[in-house]
């Protein structure tokens, strides 16, 4: 199966789901939906493994590690947003979204789309932490999320 991701700066969200058990090819860019496919956001596009994690999963995982119930000033940069190839995997991915806030009782900024051109990042900010993780950047904002991966979702990432 294949996904896009979009909330934060794709080297976090690259990073993020880089670390799940079934997720693989993930690769960072920009992303648009059909709706406004002239309208590019930082994101992430991967393929998983549903028999090894499932879509609920990745979507908490992506909700817990970014700012997803909130707006901000840099949402026309980052939007909180799932994009899916199709009909059937978008009406299911909103399902997906609904359910997960009805258990949360939170709201969610973060919408599902169908996704209409991804364009990935240039080569040398490609693996942007596993390149150096000791980066400021990195140390400051990425390493938070895996900390939050392994204390809250430690049965689903990678050995």
């Amino acid at each position: 199966m294949k996904i896009g991701l979009g909330g934060g700066c794709h080297w976090c969200t690259e990073a993020v789901f880089k670390a799940v058990k079934g997720v693989y090819n993930v690769r960072q860019g920009y992303i648009s939906a059909k709706e406004l496919p002239d309208q590019f956001y930082e994101g992430i596009i991967m393929n998983y493994d549903p028999e090894m994690v499932i879509l609920e999963d990745l979507i908490l995982i992506h909700l817990r590690t970014h700012q997803s119930m909130k707006d901000h000033s840099m949402r026309h940069k980052y939007r909180s947003a799932v994009y899916v190839y199709n009909q059937l995997e978008l009406r299911k991915t909103r399902q997906t979204l609904k359910t997960i806030e009805n258990s949360a009782g939170s709201k969610f900024v973060t919408r599902a789309y169908e996704l209409a051109c991804f364009k990935e990042s240039r080569a040398e900010i490609r693996n942007y932490y596993q390149t150096d993780p000791q980066r400021p950047f990195c140390t400051r904002y990425i390493q938070p999320k895996l900390d939050l991966l392994l204390k809250e979702f430690k049965t689903l990432l990678k050995e």
